[in-house]
């Protein structure tokens, strides 16, 4: 079963935050050879969907995975409440397995960008 974690995305921001990924015995899961993939949606039967990049630790022993993105694509993000969930693929591919998934908050923002005069 999965984790819950609700997080919030400042609209116009670069989003990063790390999940560690635990054993049933609670010790780091080595994701050597892991992929993974995570996405937001404006809910569950959504067709449309954003992408974050979500990538094994250098030291893939730990178990962590960074979740990230961009401000260029943040900025495109409307304001309000998604859901979002995390997977890691086996090095085989045979097992998909979901590690975390929670509600997304977009907070709106109000900046336009550094060289933008009022």
């Amino acid at each position: 079963m999965a984790a819950k974690a609700n997080i919030i995305i400042d609209q116009g921001t670069t989003f990063s935050t790390t999940v560690t990924v635990a054993a049933a015995n609670g010790s780091p899961l080595n994701l050597a050879g892991y992929t993974t993939s995570a996405q937001l949606r404006k809910h569950y039967a959504s067709a449309n969907s954003t992408s974050f990049t979500a990538t094994v630790a250098s030291n893939s022993q730990t178990g962590v995975i960074n979740l990230e993105m961009p401000a260029s694509t943040t900025q495109t993000l409307t304001a309000g409440r998604y859901v979002y969930d995390l997977e890691i693929y086996s090095p085989s591919n045979t097992a998909v397995t979901r590690v975390v998934e929670g509600i997304v908050t977009v907070t709106p923002g109000v900046t336009r960008g550094n060289s933008e005069t009022v």
